[in-house]
Order: structure tokens, then sequence, then C-alpha cells
């Protein structure tokens, strides 16, 4: 079983209850939360029922009791408190993206490497158990000899409207990419893991359908379900995107397209994707997540459920509960955990993690950096990969 392991999570907005809740359905402790003043620490402290609450993240990463660090603050502070962190001696689990450029990215992964530490990055949704099973059937050439085709989808509806307002739409607080970072670079992640491969070269359109939208003049985030009136709102241009269509070309050789967005109608939460092989196919969607399709040429298709009595042997684990049980998103923050905690308790790092490290958050950046110059430049681009 191993010692039970204390956590310091820095972020108390959306995302990071989800991995506190996560943390204590394995038994492990929650000792300490930073947020951006005492006041809001204190408060989020107490309706958590957290002993130690921070107003200044570097006094979390002080603290000699914590073992393990979870940073889910904005996008900008990623990497200076996973550096930090690190520095401290720290195991970390750091939020989607893990920096914002491809050089804080990359002096991440070489310093987590020099100080032997733990490192994830949260790219939770590919802990579905359907995801995972998928990964398997694949490798087990159930598909077929080739993949040829690796398509699909990312949409949200939640910055339709111009009043939609979240600090995500700020450039110099979430990155230059917004749609694409926030939510496509999960696809992404999702298809190379499944397949087992990696995107060699992208050709990218990109489109920001609402370039102002009005920004509440309190603090209001339309994602924690906030809504604000025609009133206290102050113009802002917006110079992210709301929408992308990437083609994509990947290094095992198959072709693929993805479209991303944030103000498709209707569309809450929906990641959908789509391989093709040479034999037979398989689909899977977010929304209905504990459902597998299976295509055929020459037979009828398939539907699996999550079942671990059905599931491959190797996939097994991530299924918690017996078929007719569902498992869905706070489920994938508990097998993402489950992975890095008995990991570290393994005490062998030269192991290859059963989870997204710092590596693959470092070349997700790439692949952004690539559709961000392909959509400037109206053209093919190669990923950069060291």
């Amino acid at each position: 079983m191993g010692k039970q392991i204390k956590v310091g999570v820095i972020g108390v907005g959306f995302i990071g209850p989800a991995h506190i809740e996560a943390i204590r359905r394995l038994g492990h402790d929650v000792i300490a939360i930073a947020a951006s003043s005492q006041e809001n620490a204190e408060r989020s402290a107490k309706t958590l029922k957290i002993p130690k609450a921070f107003g200044q993240w570097e006094e979390l990463l002080n603290d000699p009791e914590i073992d393990v660090v979870v940073v889910a603050s904005p996008n900008y502070l990623h990497y200076p408190q996973a550096k930090a962190a690190l520095e401290a001696g720290k195991h970390i689990i750091c939020e989607k993206p893990l920096a914002v450029s491809t050089a804080e990215s990359a002096t991440l992964v070489a310093l987590a490497t020099e100080k032997q530490l733990a490192n994830a990055v949260s790219y939770n949704l590919r802990f579905y158990p359907l995801v995972q099973e998928s990964r398997a059937r694949i490798a087990d050439g159930e598909l077929g000899e080739k993949i040829y085709i690796i398509h699909g989808a990312y949409l949200q509806d939640w910055l339709l409207f111009d009043t939609d307002w979240n600090w995500r739409l700020d450039p110099d607080l979430g990155g230059e990419l917004r749609a694409v970072a926030d939510i496509g670079s999960h696809w992404i992640d999702i298809v190379t893991f499944v397949t087992n491969t990696r995107v060699k070269s992208v050709y990218a359109d990109l489109a920001t359908f609402l370039p102002v939208r009005r920004k509440p003049k309190v603090n209001i985030a339309t994602f924690g379900g906030q809504q604000v009136g025609e009133t206290g709102c102050v113009d802002k241009e917006i110079k992210t995107e709301d929408f992308a269509t990437v083609l994509l070309a990947f290094d095992n050789g198959s072709h693929g397209v993805v479209t991303i967005s944030q103000v498709s109608s209707g569309r809450k939460n929906r990641l959908y994707f789509e391989i093709n092989g040479s034999q037979s196919s398989l689909s899977w969607n977010s929304e209905i997540p504990n459902h597998l399709w299976i295509g055929h040429r020459d037979e009828p298709n398939q539907q699996l459920i999550k079942d671990p009595s059905m599931m491959k042997e190797s996939t097994r684990w991530t299924a918690s509960y017996p078929g007719g049980h569902a498992e869905g998103y706070p489920d994938t923050f508990k097998q993402l955990h489950k992975a890095f905690y008995e990991y570290i308790q393994a005490g062998s790092f030269d192991s290859t993690p059963n989870f997204p490290t710092f590596k693959d958050g470092h070349n997700m950046l790439l692949v952004e950096a690539a559709i961000q110059r392909s959509a400037k430049e109206s053209g093919w681009v190669n990923v950069e990969y060291p």
C-alpha cells in the first residue's frame, strides 16, 4: 500500500477541487491549499475542510510536510509554480498547459529529470476506462495492420455569447492559443495515446467569431455557471480563437482532422474521436463515456459497454465499478492520481510511467506552436520535436 501521501493544491477554482476530491477518494491527505489571497484561501479551506490555507503559493511550497504539489492555477502561473515546486523537492502534477511557451516547458522537463522527481501533466481524459480499452484493442491489432484515419472534434458552447467571460480569454493569463490549448490539447493527447503515435505535421485554420466581448466589471466567470446582464460590462478586444480546424499527419502514416470549438450551441463538452483501421474502426464520445462503438465491414457493428468483465485485463484497473455502474469525469482524476501515487510509492523512477509526464506536456506545446505558425502562414508546418 505504501505510506499516505500528503498533498498541497495551488488553485481552488473549478479544477482544484476536482483534484482534491480525487485525492481524498484514494485515501491520501490534502493538508494545504493556496489561493489568490489569504482571505480566499481561508474561505476555501473552511469549505473544503483543509487544515492549512496560504495566500501566497510560495508559503505552501515551503511546507516540509507536503510530498506532492498540484498546480491548478491560471495558465501563466504554471511555469513559475512548477519550477519552484521542483526546486523545493516536491513531486508535482500540473494542469495543462505545462507552460505558455516551449522554452519554459523544456526547462521544466530538464529540471524534473535532474531532480529525479515524479511529474505529470493533467491530461486526465485519457483515463476514461474505454479510452484505455481503445488503446489496448488497437495495440492488439484489432483494427488491422494499419491505422488509416484519425478524426473527430471537441465542441463546447460556454463561450457562445459575447457576455460570456473567463480569464482564459485574456492571452496574458491563458496564452496566445485558447480553444486549441484549452480543449484541443485534450483531443490530441487522447488520440495520440490511443494510437501510440504522435503528430508529425499540421495545417490549421483558426477563427475568432466574437472579436469583441463584453467583460463584466465584477468578477464573474461563465465557466462557474454565473451570468451577467446587459449592463455592468466593458468592451474587450479578443485575440484568441473561438474555433479551429486542423488537418493532421501522424508519424505512423495516418491522416486526420479535428474540429475544435467553444461556440457550438448545445454541445456542452463533447470530445469525440473515430479511428479507422485497415480492418475495423472504433469511436468514443465523452458525453456517453461508458459506450465504445466498434465498426466492421463484413459483420454486425458492436457497442461495448464499460464493464471490467468485458474489458481487456490490462485496462480493468481504470474501471472501479461493475458494468451498469456509470463512471465519468471525476473518476478520470482519481485514476490519474492513483497511477501517479503508485509510481511514487514504487520508488523506481527509471520505469516508464503510465500517466502523461512533463515530456508529454512539452511535446503538446510543440504541436500547438506548429498549429499557431500554420494558421499564420496558411500552410503545412512540421512539429519540431527534440
